[in-house]
């Protein structure tokens, strides 16, 4: 199911294992991309891990991966998983921090890599306020993520590896936004990717340098409408077809005793 991303959520106190770290569309979910088993490490990319405290974990890697879109964090408490993605990271994001976790627990975490081209960005400005009830409770079929037939479009194979002008030609285009109320905006594109492992859509606040993700969309998906943030009144957006790469290797560590009272 398409799930609405928010990368940025608190992890929940003394309740890791069980939160909740992807929020889909319409309902609540966890999410796992596709390929559980543990693997050999291939990527170069080096995860190392550390205990801060007892229950706080911070993760460090070198940024030596040429043409990475992003890379996925991800933690199991089992090694074969199921894992868990924490964050799609940005490709010079080097750390993130895993705070206030199950006390004497396992943890494991690996990186996988991510690549693919983003479209042109559109620039969205929402009315003042808040939607109106009308709003609320009308036709909300916009939202759904869908694919919307169009025109036939040449596609092109997304590679995962550095070789970024070979997936030129699998660009999302056409991409447009358009403001439905006060919070919610659809967008639609044309997909030209083949093979993709899917599409996220990502933004820029205004005041904020670079792109975060926002909404995780299955293969084929051109059509889906978002509920937006108070601080994403001003934004800039683009949509991203991706491919998985390699992932990095896994790292063990055992939380400690959380004797705060």
């Amino acid at each position: 199911m398409p799930c609405r991303l928010r990368l940025a959520l608190r992890p929940r106190p003394r309740a890791t294992i069980a939160a909740v770290l992807t929020v889909c569309a319409l309902a609540g979910c966890s999410w796992a991309p596709p390929d559980k088993a543990p693997k050999e490490p291939r990527s170069t990319a080096r995860l190392a891990a550390t205990l801060d405290s007892p229950i706080d974990v911070t993760l460090r890697w070198k940024d030596d991966e040429p043409g990475v879109a992003g890379r996925t964090v991800e933690f199991a408490t089992e090694r074969s998983g199921p894992y868990t993605v924490l964050e799609f990271a940005p490709p010079d994001r080097t750390t993130y921090r895993h705070p206030d976790l199950m006390p004497e627990t396992p943890f494991y975490y690996r990186l996988r890599s991510y690549f693919g081209p983003a479209s042109a960005s559109v620039e969205v400005a929402l009315p003042p306020g808040e939607p109106s009830e009308k709003e609320l409770t009308g036709n909300q079929e916009w939202m759904t993520p869908r694919t919307v037939k169009g025109p036939k479009a040449r596609t092109a194979p997304l590679t995962p590896g550095p070789t970024a002008d070979a997936n030129t030609a699998a660009t999302p285009t056409d991409f447009e936004a358009s403001v439905r109320h006060a919070t919610g905006i659809e967008f639609t594109w044309t997909d030209r990717a083949a093979g993709e492992d899917g599409y996220l859509l990502e933004v820029r606040q205004a005041g904020s340098e670079g792109y975060r993700p926002v909404a995780l969309l299955d293969p084929d998906i051109n059509a889906f409408g978002l509920i937006t943030l108070p601080e994403e009144k001003r934004a800039s957006y683009r949509v991203r077809a991706f491919v998985y790469g390699e992932q990095s290797n896994v790292v063990r560590l055992r939380t400690g005793s959380d004797d705060r009272p």
